[in-house]
């Protein structure tokens, strides 16, 4: 789902890149000493998931779990997914640094919503309602990102609107798989760690 340095035009790559300085700003701001671990426990659940890549146009299809990021962290998903966005760009060269902000709020972007749409359904639930809507949460997240991916795409010009499309329908096997991760993962947190789902400092206000 990486963007490639050179595919976007300017104006979305500086809109990108600013939105994301203020997603970055909100998610420090909500983001505790006490979490800390956890968010880097995400970012590299992220960086490990998203290493193994099936090149689709100026896209590439592979496992994000951006939503169970985003449940569990509101805000603070930001800079947890730029962090590793950054080292895949730096060590692997995925995506690109100048697109760094872009592919930042393509990802992070989503989660955030998820978050703001399905945590408090899963934060009183037993686990097994929890891991229904977490799936959902998981589907959700990719399907959202694909569709601001093909918008970014589309906005950049019309030759791009192929790839934009392409995109959408590429990543619907992954929509499934990252649901029922999600959903599995939420399941065994719910029962070892319920905790992990409890607000702090206002994570998603």
């Amino acid at each position: 789902m990486h963007i490639v340095d050179g595919a976007l035009s300017n104006p979305v790559v500086i809109a990108g890149a600013a939105l994301t300085i203020g997603g970055l700003a909100q998610g420090l701001r909500k983001l505790p000493m006490e979490k800390i671990p956890v968010a880097g426990v995400l970012s590299a659940t992220f960086f490990v998931a998203s290493l193994i890549h099936v090149p689709v146009g100026p896209s590439s299809v592979h496992l994000i779990m951006n939503g169970l990021a985003g449940l569990v962290l509101g805000w603070a998903a930001f800079p947890a997914l730029f962090v590793g966005l950054l080292l895949q760009a730096v060590f692997f060269g995925f995506g690109g640094l100048t697109v760094l902000g872009v592919n930042t709020l393509l990802i992070a972007g989503p989660s955030v919503l998820v978050g703001l749409l399905i945590r408090p359904r899963v934060q009183g639930a037993a686990p097994r309602p929890a891991a229904i809507w977490a799936a959902i949460a998981g589907g959700l997240a990719i399907a959202l990102t694909t569709v601001f991916v093909a918008l970014a795409l589309a906005i950049t010009g019309d030759e791009f609107l192929p790839a934009a499309k392409l995109v959408f329908f590429a990543h619907a096997p992954v929509m499934f798989v990252e649901a029922m991760l999600t959903g599995a993962a939420v399941y065994l947190a719910k029962q070892v760690k319920p905790e992990l789902f409890d607000d702090f400092q206002g994570a998603l206000q």
